[in-house]
């Protein structure tokens, strides 16, 4: 089915034509003043120009072809050119019907061309997750079940951080810890133990202490990039090393991502991209782009129409050793050669951003990626109530799964303090809440802008809170329960609206479909979470201005069923994909 605005707008454009001015003033949106009227269309105003008439003539004729349309129940024209449009119920009523029985919703779900690669997540082996990384994961992984709703088909990587310094930084602190150990002895000709030497909790300790002591100790920094380079060549109980710390990062990282509900379809990091490192340099050099610069090899990315100087991009340091940019660009390369996508997505830190203009530069100055959409992404910082970025009470950065805790703690205490739950459904139910918090408070901001992170507030069931999407949702299936219960299974088909309360939630059904493609469009989380709240706000207008079990009229009834069964798979569509769910009860 055709997407409510864009039908409407073929019925303007007509009447615009059979007016005897051009179809495509016909454009219709969505009122700015509810008070006044539902949709409205401006193409008079603009026509005026066009035809140099008065735009109120226009608008004038206009409206007399559109009064002929069983779509509208009210069409006026008012100055100085406007045309404000009042859809008829018996035509709301149809539309929203055929909604609740299209089994997409009236979204284009079809199969759409080509593989969207989504870099989200950007984790470190070695290190705990924080909450410097909680945005890159909820904001990318919500971009993910948003595009993979409608139909695009999407890989998601985390690209790990696993090469360079801080690898030779932790083999030469544990070597100066277990110094027997047989990767360190170049004599060991036997298989290295399976278990590695350390634990998730002990690793995260080893690296700051080594990143600590390099700063000290000069010497210790050279025999730790000294291992790195040993590592890169190969070095047989080096390497043995790195896969354990590898090992168990992973496995510690996937089940921290996963209590946050993010899963990644590919776990590869920097190292994976090293092989085509020294052909890509190779052959930039040899095309021409590249070229020598204080012993750097540079390529320079300054375009025409910049408004700001940008300086070259460094592809190999001068001590022969690659950054930022030569992996980013070799993992593209990788990524070409295994994936050929029709597009990359990439979540980051905004400040990064001149790291990504100058790789996306290289990368279509090279031939690297010569067709592909390349997407970047900068999210602002997540600050605490003093406008700072977020802390502990000590200072210090705060570690995800500590986050987590601390908000699931808050939500049990709110939930026990009701006294409707047992210990294992309280505690069950508020792991579930917990999360919708921490992640409708993130999407629901635009992800270029900070925000403040307000536990009290995001836990909150009033106000535009995750919880308050769940409790609203948590009611409709407590309605829908009790209806079954008493009156059983029936066919509750959808009529024309009998209230202000229904009609409005019915509109604000109907915006389903175009929003779930408009915030694919855009890569737009905050798109989808505007929407729910706005029908969240029409659902709890209508349920508390109707007596739905109460209602005498069956067929009345039944449709308002109808319409909470339709409000219940869209909102439940709507927050599965910003990544969490609604429990039964609240």
């Amino acid at each position: 089915m055709s997407e409510l605005l864009k039908t409407l707008g073929e019925v303007t454009e007509s009447a615009f034509e059979e007016a005897g001015f051009d179809a495509s003033l016909g454009r219709i949106t969505v009122s700015n003043r509810p008070d006044l009227c539902e949709f409205q269309c401006n193409g008079a105003m603009a026509g005026a120009k066009k035809y140099h008439v008065a735009p109120i003539e226009i608008a004038n004729k206009v409206a007399d072809v559109l009064q002929k349309s069983d779509k509208f129940s009210s069409v006026e024209a008012v100055m100085p050119g406007f045309i404000n449009l009042k859809l008829s119920s018996e035509f709301l009523g149809q539309y929203v019907k055929e909604l609740s029985e299209d089994e997409n919703l009236g979204c284009d779900r079809s199969e759409k061309e080509g593989t969207i690669i989504i870099d989200y997540g950007g984790a470190n082996v070695a290190k705990p997750l924080h909450i410097g990384h909680l945005r890159s994961a909820i904001i990318g992984e919500s971009i993910k079940h948003i595009l993979n709703y409608n139909g695009y088909k999407t890989i998601g990587d985390v690209h790990l951080g696993d090469w360079g310094l801080q690898m030779g930084l932790i083999i030469m602190e544990l070597k100066s810890r277990q110094p027997d150990l047989p990767y360190f002895d170049d004599t060991f000709t036997g298989e290295y133990p399976k278990e590695a030497p350390f634990t998730i909790s002990e690793l995260e300790e080893i690296y700051p202490k080594a990143s600590a002591k390099s700063k000290e100790d000069e010497e210790f920094k050279k025999s730790a990039q000294l291992a790195t380079v040993e590592l890169q060549n190969g070095h047989r109980g080096y390497t043995a090393i790195w896969k354990h710390i590898i090992d168990v990062s992973v496995t510690d990282l996937k089940k921290n991502y996963g209590n946050l509900a993010v899963e990644f379809d590919l776990w590869k990091g920097e190292s994976d991209a090293q092989p085509y490192i020294p052909d890509m340099v190779q052959a930039m050099i040899d095309s021409g782009i590249a070229y020598e610069s204080d012993g750097a090899i540079v390529v320079d990315i300054a375009e025409e129409t910049d408004s700001k100087e940008f300086p070259p991009c460094i592809i190999r340091k001068s001590d022969g050793g690659a950054n930022y940019e030569t992996s980013d660009l070799a993992t593209l390369v990788e990524r070409e050669k295994l994936y050929s996508p029709s597009g990359y997505v990439y979540l980051a830190d905004k400040r990064q951003e001149l790291h990504y203009t100058q790789f996306f530069r290289v990368a279509r100055k090279a031939g690297i990626v010569p067709t592909a959409d390349l997407k970047f992404i900068g999210f602002g910082t997540m600050n605490g109530k003093d406008g700072k970025p977020f802390k502990t009470r000590s200072g210090g950065v705060m570690r995800l799964e500590y986050l987590l805790d601390e908000t699931k703690q808050t939500m049990l205490e709110k939930i026990k303090a009701n006294g409707t739950m047992d210990e294992n459904e309280a505690d069950k139910t508020a792991g579930i809440v917990a999360l919708s918090a921490l992640k409708y408070g993130d999407l629901s901001n635009q992800a270029s802008k900070d925000y403040v992170f307000d536990i009290e507030r995001f836990t909150s069931s009033e106000g535009n809170t995750g919880p308050y999407l769940l409790y609203t949702i948590v009611r409709i299936k407590s309605i829908l329960r009790k209806y079954e219960e008493t009156f059983g299974k029936t066919d509750c088909e959808i009529m024309a609206p009998s209230s202000d309360g229904q009609r409005a939630l019915m509109l604000s059904l109907c915006a389903w479909p175009e929003t779930a493609r408009v915030a694919a469009e855009d890569l737009a989380p905050h798109k989808i979470c505007s929407y729910l709240y706005d029908v969240a706000n029409s659902f709890n207008r209508f349920y508390h201005d109707t007596n739905i079990m109460k209602e005498e009229d069956a067929k009345k009834q039944q449709s308002y069923i109808g319409l909470l069964k339709l409000a219940r798979r869209i909102m439940e569509d709507g927050i599965s994909l910003l990544g969490f769910e609604a429990p039964e009860r609240m």
